[in-house]
């Protein structure tokens, strides 16, 4: 999505190693596969190739385009950056640029122009092996994310993330799976728990020495065994595994180290995201 943070995108995979092509015209996209063929030691030198790919002028083009460099490219992954409508807007009015929609897309306030370009893509974010939501990110925070799934050990099958959040400030976009947990007892409204987190020992304590979180534990990490070696199997290259409860900084938080643990055991070492855990 226009404004959903592209360019710094592009930046920190520069800083992370990766030779990135930004802003490639579409008749030049079959050239990549070219270059992809040439890449490493000790022809071009080039051993991460990352082309950054505007969609909006051309988006009629895009899922052809990815379609076509998949079938030439072993191991191609397709990332998506999207964001809330609002905050689009609100970045744009900053800086005070033109919604490459506002014009060929017919539509008349940006908020339009950006609901125009959320429709025409939609096919290209359902290609994409990874969606990252920069509603809530700050460049710091975006930055992070773009270590954790790019600069992860090459040997990797599949690059997992386990994410507490609170449904209070809103429901991650960029997950492939959500957990509830507001079932489970709540500290929130124990008067020495609810300035702590659930990283805290007392919190934790708490939330996890009940029947019924017991009984959910051992129910969710069956089911993680059983999809996790599924999804490597399919050829999943990432998983992002979300627990969520009222304000994301007690149960969820809890919850998620205790599932960062159990996919450790699964041969897993995933990126641990409190995104909510400081409101």
């Amino acid at each position: 999505m226009s404004g959903a943070g592209r360019s710094h995108a592009a930046n920190n995979l520069e800083d992370l190693g990766w030779f990135v092509m930004d802003n490639l015209p579409p008749s030049l996209i079959p050239k990549v596969a070219e270059l992809a063929e040439l890449t490493g030691p000790p022809s071009t030198g080039i051993d991460r190739l990352a082309l950054v790919v505007g969609t909006g002028r051309y988006h009629d083009e895009a899922v052809d385009m990815i379609d076509d460099l998949r079938s030439q490219i072993p191991g191609l992954r397709i990332l998506f950056l999207d964001a809330a409508t609002d905050v689009l807007v609100r970045r744009y009015e900053s800086t005070r640029r033109r919604h490459p929609f506002s014009e060929s897309g017919g539509a008349g306030t940006l908020a339009e122009a950006i609901d125009a370009e959320r429709a025409a893509l939609e096919p290209v974010r359902a290609t994409a092996d990874v969606v990252i939501d920069t509603t809530q990110l700050n460049v710091h925070q975006l930055r992070d994310r773009m270590s954790e799934l790019f600069d992860a050990d090459e040997g990797q099958a599949m690059r997992a993330t386990v994410m507490s959040f609170g449904y209070t400030h809103g429901i991650p976009l960029d997950v492939d799976m959500v957990i509830d947990c507001r079932f489970l007892p709540n500290p929130h409204w124990v008067d020495d728990l609810k300035p702590l987190s659930g990283l805290d020992a007392g919190v934790v304590d708490f939330v996890m020495d009940r029947p019924v979180t017991c009984d959910f534990l051992e129910r969710m990490e069956s089911l993680l065994a059983l999809l996790v070696p599924e999804y490597v199997a399919e050829g999943k290259s990432y998983l992002t595994v979300a627990f969520g409860c009222t304000g994301g900084r007690h149960r969820s938080v809890a919850v998620t180290e205790h599932f960062a643990k159990v996919l450790a055991t699964l041969g897993h070492e995933p990126a641990v995201v409190h995104r909510d855990i400081d409101k």
